[in-house]
């Protein structure tokens, strides 16, 4: 008996690593039960199960835009918003320091980096780039192995009445080679719950050990599969349900170290939950999906959708329903998240598929993806309000993305055309072209697809140029990437739990507001004094004391230092021993690591735990910092007043130098609405308005209208910064005060009043997305400076504009003024002046180039006409003009040479002309019926080379250049090749 359980368990585990997937349509049914809710209570009865029966805090679903997490471009797992809770750095006064056992079911999207189910969406029953992610956590061993099995296996078999028999589980077999031994307690438990031994299978790491990453919290898992057959031949086991048990570390060197607290991490798709109780066999036959695959069919009068794969699935009909129906899901959840087509998360999102899908599978109408945005909205507008609120957006802008798309591709339709024309038989298409065309280069068309565009052609392009030039582009963003900042000394988790275990508290950092302001308007900062409890080498390691020169980290009991966080810089500054205050320790920055501040020094002489030190923070870095934080939320309030009330704040970021914010907006913004946005706030700053900040309950700003706050953790109390208003009349909603004037939740130092903020300059303006603009602005005294810039620029461009309107008679006159206009151009584009009248200067300028152009090919034409006469008269008409000229461009040059042989059909023509250092122009044309054996490009070259120059052109027409004091030596040389090939 045991043999053969031992063998039908390893085919089972083969059986399992083989179908992850959905297999195609069957009749068998997967359930004896009657088909189950809707979708809407499936996850209902998930939420209420963990709430009402075990106690569990029910929280939103996170945002898909990761908060603070540089390693993921989207939210991947219901886990992504917990992470700092599993690291130990979260805020200790913020309310998700307080979970114990929460639930959620988490909106995610695997599009790009290391999960991406991108390419997979519409090729099998199962894949989406969007799902919901259902899960439940225990943090800090708030219970862990057994309650965690026993509540899933509860909800499975009882509230959702799956049969026993459908189930197996899986759990960690160990890992000898990195000393981990099987889980056998898991084991035991699910036996222990009456699952028969030949249904609980064991894996390696493989399949039964979860990481969050290269490194960080991980531990074994143990899983609940369903078996699709039933029973009935060999087992199709699909995994439905993965629960992690956070035991362990990995370290920086691979290692694994116990985890100082224990935490359960659960996750099971809901798509895949709804498909196995509703019966069906596919995911996309559920009411999550089949009330979009029906929208589809009516807006596109295609065939019915019939749920086939693979070579079944003739004209990919099916795959092309699967494809549009999650491509408008995941456009709908991200934007309605503030993440818009265009972004760089969306690098790798192949948007251009659902399109192409759309209109050449199923024929549908232009404009027809936004057409199922109010679907979407239906089926998960209930629970995720945000697509209910954003509908209307989202639908404009699945439009418009739309509609760019569709213009690039005709563009590139033209343009591969177009370059056609000039190719020979057998000449293959230009690499730089396709280039130009694709995501890397002007249009953003795959370059998989520019390749089928002219695959459908009959021509091939050239490969190899096309790998030089990705070459090249990758070498080109590898110098222009921004240097990676050097990581600073941090405290890990294991640093983070001893604290926690010696019950050393977080750090008292409230005398960082410790400030005032002056009768005369200057500063005052006090200074702190605190003393030393712990001290770290540069690796993090834990020490007693530091010696000289030793860069370390300190922990104190209290700060005065801002640590960076909420986009403002960190303070920098210095400390002192109490009593030996001629010795400096120079304090680089502070960070926050878990609610202690960390304060990164070099030690000039010894520092051990136990000292009294008194800190002083850079007095004028810091006013710089609180000038620009005041100023960001002053600019923020005004973008709202000048665009209205659906500009939100996406990021920002401050030092004392520049700030730089970036808001949601429709369009690029004006110069006409910068220059707005300016005065609202020079407005503000010269009422010298009072800056109230209070801390409050987080739960009095919670419905606060026009109140601003970001996607962020806050602590509680939390900060309330209101410019002009007292707090507690900010937010006290029947006053409305927060829709009249900035009122934000924000941690950082301000000023005391706006006045000191001097004057604010936006520099700088562009579009990192459709629906998101970044701006740059400076105050104080380099606000003026631009100003006082921006005023000279605009005058001189005044005075170009009056020369210019003055005309001129003289092609170097009128040279000379183009160069003076393009020289504008580049001061107004590259110096630190308003945008607003960067903008209008740049577009004055180049009319005025445009102007200047004109004129310049007027004179020049005119200069030809009258030298083209002069050199007719010189010769009798023949086959041939060689001579001088005197021309102050190649292009004048030219043009004579063109109105010769217009005047002269049957000559062909070659001038010289002499310039400066003895430099000579060449330019010629040779007659229609002296070729083919003679050319002008060839012509050129003899001439050029033989005053050690080059040439250039064509068959037709060439110019070239070179240098000799023998002019009568080069006119030679061109009669003698010309009569040879006449």
């Amino acid at each position: 008996m045991a043999a053969s359980v031992a063998a039908a368990a390893r085919r089972l585990r083969r059986a399992i690593r083989r179908s992850p997937a959905w297999r195609g349509p069957s009749h068998r049914p997967l359930s004896s039960e009657p088909p189950a809710a809707k979708a809407s209570a499936v996850r209902a009865a998930f939420l209420n199960f963990f709430r009402d029966r075990h106690g569990h805090r029910l929280v939103p679903s996170a945002s898909v835009r990761p908060r603070g997490d540089p390693s993921l471009l989207f939210v991947n797992a219901g886990m992504n918003q917990f992470k700092p809770i599993f690291l130990g750095t979260v805020d200790p006064r913020s309310e998700m320091a307080g979970f114990r056992r929460v639930a959620n079911s988490q909106k995610c999207v695997r599009a790009g980096g290391r999960h991406n189910d991108l390419e997979d969406v519409g090729r099998d029953l199962s894949h989406h780039t969007f799902f919901e992610m259902l899960g439940n956590w225990a943090f800090g061993g708030e219970y862990f192995k057994e309650e965690a099995c026993s509540m899933a296996w509860e909800l499975l078999t009882q509230v959702y009445g799956i049969p026993v028999e459908r189930l197996w589980v899986s759990y960690f077999d160990g890992d000898p080679k990195a000393g981990l031994e099987p889980d056998l307690e898991t084991r035991d438990i699910w036996l222990s719950l009456g699952v028969p031994a030949t249904r609980v299978l064991s894996f390696g790491p493989q399949e039964n050990f979860w990481e969050m990453g290269d490194t960080g919290p991980c531990g074994p898992c143990t899983e609940i599969h369903y078996d699709l057959a039933g029973g009935v031949g060999a087992p199709q086991l699909v995994e439905l349900w993965n629960l992690v048990f956070m035991q362990h570390n990995r370290e920086a060197d691979g290692s694994l170290q116990p985890l100082p607290q224990w935490h359960v991490d659960t996750g099971m798709g809901l798509e895949r939950l709804v498909a196995v109780l509703q019966g069906k066999h596919s995911t996309y036959d559920t009411d999550l999906f089949s009330p979009l695959l029906h929208a589809i069919q009516q807006g596109c009068r295609a065939p019915p959708y019939l749920g086939r794969v693979g070579v079944a699935d003739e004209g990919r009909t099916d795959t092309a329903y699967r494809v549009v129906a999650d491509h408008i899901r995941t456009l709908s959840v991200c934007i309605s998240d503030g993440v818009f087509p265009g972004m760089s998360v969306w690098k790798g999102y192949r948007e251009d598929r659902a399109v192409r899908f759309s209109m050449e599978i199923l024929k549908a109408p232009p404009g027809f993806l936004g057409s199922l945005v109010p679907v979407v909205v239906e089926i998960l507008g209930d629970a995720y309000p945000e697509l209910q609120r954003n509908s209307a957006q989202i639908a404009n802008l699945v439009l418009e993305d739309e509609a760019a798309f569709l213009a690039s591709l005709e563009r590139g339709r033209r343009i591969i055309d177009r370059t056609l024309r000039t190719l020979g038989p057998s000449d293959m298409f230009p690499a730089e072209v396709a280039w130009s065309l694709s995501l890397s280069g002007d249009l953003g068309l795959p370059l998989d697809m520019v390749e089928l565009m002219l695959e459908e052609k009959g021509v091939q392009l050239d490969s190899t140029g096309l790998e030089r030039l990705a070459q090249e582009e990758a070498q080109h963003q590898a110098r222009q990437a921004e240097p990676v900042q050097k990581q600073g000394l941090w405290l890990d988790v294991h640093a983070l739990g001893e604290l926690q275990r010696q019950g050393v508290p977080p750090t008292d950092n409230s005398p960082k507001y410790n400030y005032s302001l002056r009768p005369n308007g200057s500063y005052e900062f006090g200074t702190c004094e605190a003393q030393v409890l712990q001290l770290y080498t540069e690796d993090g390691t834990a020490v007693a004391s530091v010696g000289k020169g030793q860069r370390c980290g300190l922990l104190l009991d209290r700060t005065n230092f801002y640590a960076e966080q909420g986009g403002q810089a960190s303070d920098r500054g210095y400390l002192v021993r109490v009593g030996q205050e001629d010795v400096l320790f120079p304090v680089a920055r502070a960070q926050v690591c878990g609610g202690f501040i960390l304060h990164e020094a070099v030690a000039p002489e010894c520092l051990q735990i136990g000292d009294q030190v008194q800190l002083h923070v850079d007095k004028a870095w810091r006013l710089g910092c609180m000038a620009k934080h005041t100023a960001t939320h002053l600019l923020n309030w005004a973008l709202r007043q000048t665009l209205g009330p659906g500009t939100e704040q996406q990021g920002s970021h401050l030092n004392p130098e520049q700030l730089r914010l970036d808001v949601t907006t429709q369009t690029a913004l004006t110069p006409e609405q910068l220059r707005a946005v300016e005065n609202t706030v020079q407005e503000a700053v010269q009422q010298d308005k009072p800056v109230y900040m209070e801390e409050v309950p987080l739960a009095l700003t919670a419905h606060v209208p026009g109140l601003r706050s970001l996607d962020e953790i806050y602590p509680d109390p939390v900060r309330v910064v209101s410019v002009g208003v007292p707090v507690a009349h900010a937010l006290d909603p029947a006053s409305q005060a927060a829709l009249q004037t900035s009122v934000e939740l924000c941690c950082g130092t301000h000023l005391l009043r706006t006045g000191a903020v001097g004057d604010l300059v936006i520099i700088g303006d562009r579009q990192l997305s459709k629906g998101t603009t970044r701006l740059l602005a400076i105050t104080g005294e380099q606000a003026q400076q631009a100003r006082e810039l921006g005023q000279n620029l605009a005058q001189e461009v005044k005075a170009a504009t009056e020369q210019l309107s003055q005309g001129s008679q003289d092609v170097a006159e009128a040279l000379r003024l183009s160069k003076d206009i393009g020289r504008l151009i580049e001061a107004v584009d590259t110096s630190v002046m308003p945008q607003w009248q960067r903008r209008e200067l740049l577009a004055t300028l180049k009319m005025l180039q445009r102007r200047a152009n004109t004129a310049i090919r007027k004179l020049q034409m005119g200069q030809a006409a009258k030298k083209t006469q002069e050199l007719l008269e010189r010769h009798s008409k023949g086959p041939l003009i060689v001579d001088t000229v005197s021309a102050e461009s190649l292009s004048v040059l030219v043009k004579v040479v063109r109105q010769l042989c217009e005047q002269a059909p049957s000559t062909s023509v070659l001038l010289l002309s002499p310039q400066s250092m003895g430099k000579v122009l060449c330019a010629c044309q040779v007659a229609q019926g002296a070729m083919p054996t003679f050319t002008a490009e060839a012509w050129a070259l003899a001439v050029c080379s033989h005053m050690g120059g080059k040439a250039w052109g064509s068959r037709v027409v060439a110019q070239g250049t070179g240098s000799t004091t023998d002019l009568e030596a080069a006119l030679s040389t061109a009669r003698a090749y010309a009569l040879s090939q006449l």
